[in-house]
């Protein structure tokens, strides 16, 4: 069987890494970039860097996109234009309404739409070792396989398109609780006299603890935030989740406190692209308002 055509649109951080686990799989893929010099970075992994979405797409089995927000998505699937029945492999976190806009966008392109937001951040991504959220067509299951175990170590299947954003932004909204609920309790280790190393040691092996804690409170002790899952885009989620749960008359007052505190954050840091979403501990002890 002839191997699977790959096009991703977006090699940022997420969708670099992708790139990297589809060629180890062996998979061909072509690569397009805003930013042209991130998409050339690739070649060294056998990717052909393109100069445009249409010509990535061109002849492309699967396009791939992996880039910021809805509005993104949907304009560079459109500028790729793919030859109908393309399969859509729709990777972005767009939330609700986005998720909406990206089916009527496929209908109207007469692509195979699967809407597959992922768990994992920058290392995972370039393991393999992603959670794929799938929801789409059954028939693209069988199809998608090569790609989906080059990608991931689990796939969950969801249903139909949309299930995938969903879920999602449900993930995304306990991670977020973990992250600030981590940055809290070093704060307040750190401001009663204490070493916050000892946080994470008391909480180790036990019910409560979480290897997340530790990278990211890792993180936050050493006052390093290299970004793995940056703050501008964590919040760009946050403000997705808060949509969510309003539409689903779910109250939104845990995570508007987490969106303040990135927001908050995001005016001590500078650059929220530039730092990682662990540098919420800034926004818990700079000056009280």
């Amino acid at each position: 069987m002839a191997q699977l055509t790959v096009a991703v649109l977006g090699a940022g951080t997420m969708g670099a890494g992708m790139v990297t686990s589809l060629r180890r799989a062996g998979l061909p893929v072509r690569v397009w970039n805003r930013d042209p010099a991130k998409a050339q970075a690739l070649a060294d992994t056998g990717a052909e860097a393109c100069p445009t979405p249409a010509e990535a797409a061109d002849g492309a089995d699967v396009v791939l996109t992996m880039v910021l927000d809805a509005d993104a998505a949907i304009d560079v699937v459109t500028q790729a234009s793919p030859a109908a029945g393309t399969t859509w492999l729709q990777c972005s976190t767009v939330g609700v309404e986005g998720a909406d806009r990206t089916v009527a966008t496929a209908r109207d392109l007469g692509l195979v739409l699967v809407d597959c937001p992922v768990l994992g951040t920058k290392e995972p991504a370039a393991k393999g070792a992603l959670t794929l959220l799938a929801s789409g067509p059954e028939e693209a299951r069988e199809r998608l396989a090569p790609v989906f175990e080059a990608l991931g170590s689990k796939t969950v299947w969801l249903g139909e398109a949309g299930a995938g954003s969903r879920l999602k932004l449900a993930c995304n909204s306990w991670l977020f609780m973990l992250t600030t609920g981590t940055a809290q309790a070093i704060a307040l280790t750190r401001g009663l006299g204490l070493d916050p190393q000892r946080f994470l040691d008391a909480i180790a092996g036990g019910p409560v603890d979480s290897p997340y804690a530790h990278v990211k409170g890792g993180l936050m002790i050493a006052g390093d935030y290299p970004p793995s899952f940056a703050l501008g885009g964590a919040t760009k989620d946050a403000r997705l989740i808060r949509a969510a749960l309003e539409g689903a008359g779910v109250s939104d007052r845990l995570t508007a406190a987490v969106l303040a505190t990135m927001e908050a954050t995001a005016e001590r840091v500078g650059d929220p692209g530039a730092v990682d979403m662990a540098a919420v501990l800034e926004g818990l002890t700079g000056p009280r308002d």
